[in-house]
């Protein structure tokens, strides 16, 4: 099948001319903004799929009946956001959604799939090495000692998301590396009988190195937020240690904050 922009051509028929769009003139929220907020959540539900073409500014604005600039100002954001992308001779294209992920132990690769993002493994590294002070300190092993770590890519149609490091006990669980490629880490360790119950997990942010930009296809420099985690079963054991890197313009953690009483 012919390829456009790296998406096939039975992807990139335009489905725009489904969508409703409800914009509110009297509303103090300017219109180029409500435009934005609706292409992204129809973006985000699969409404528009990634190799989705938005037509061009002209038609876009006569049909909904706004100024091309408060058009080409909407289709502008989203594109700072990574959302679209303007292709030379192909017109502006969605690209993929943000990956939105709560704040509850669960693995990426669920989370993606439950978003409807075809996750993808590449498994980099998958060897028993001697515990470092720090990885041996979160797993409560004695430096030295023999852990599994693992090295993987994480993508959603052909795009990195991010680069996920995890070290376990050694002999914990098999660990096959196509076994790996075809599912998550988490699903692997309860169908191992492992019942994960609790972790602790710190979140930040800093600049991608060199190395990092070229596994995640950023420019050096760029933001990237990190993770690390050590997760625990229900005996209290800690089972896996993680550091992990995303890239900011595809991921994002969400949280929901209560008062306390």
């Amino acid at each position: 099948m012919a390829k456009t922009g790296g998406y096939s051509r039975a992807a990139t028929t335009p489905t725009l001319s489904s969508l409703d769009f409800a914009l509110d003139r009297g509303s103090p929220v300017p219109l180029y903004y409500q435009l934005a907020q609706q292409l992204e959540a129809a973006i985000e539900h699969g409404q528009l799929a990634p190799g989705n073409l938005l037509g061009n500014e002209i038609d876009l604005s006569v049909r909904l009946g706004l100024s091309r600039p408060t058009v080409r100002q909407a289709i502008q954001s989203l594109v700072d956001k990574g959302l679209l992308v303007r292709r030379r001779g192909v017109g502006t294209q969605v690209v993929h959604s943000q990956v939105k992920r709560p704040l509850e132990l669960s693995s990426l690769y669920d989370d993606l799939e439950a978003a409807g993002q075809a996750p993808a493994t590449q498994v980099v590294r998958n060897e028993t090495v001697p515990a470092s002070a720090d990885v041996a300190a979160a797993l409560g092993l004695a430096e030295g000692g023999q852990v599994t770590v693992l090295e993987r890519l994480r993508s959603t149609y052909g795009q990195p998301v991010a680069f996920l490091c995890n070290y376990l006990p050694a002999g914990l669980l098999d660990l096959d590396t196509a076994r790996l490629e075809s599912t998550g880490l988490y699903r692997l360790m309860r169908s191992a009988g492992i019942t994960l119950h609790s972790a602790r997990q710190t979140i930040g942010a800093r600049s991608a190195t060199t190395e990092e930009a070229a596994l995640l296809d950023e420019q050096e420099g760029t933001a990237l937020l990190t993770m690390q985690r050590t997760a625990y079963d229900d005996t209290g054991r800690p089972v896996e240690y993680g550091t992990h890197i995303y890239r900011a313009s595809r991921y994002a953690f969400d949280f929901q904050l209560l008062v306390r009483p």
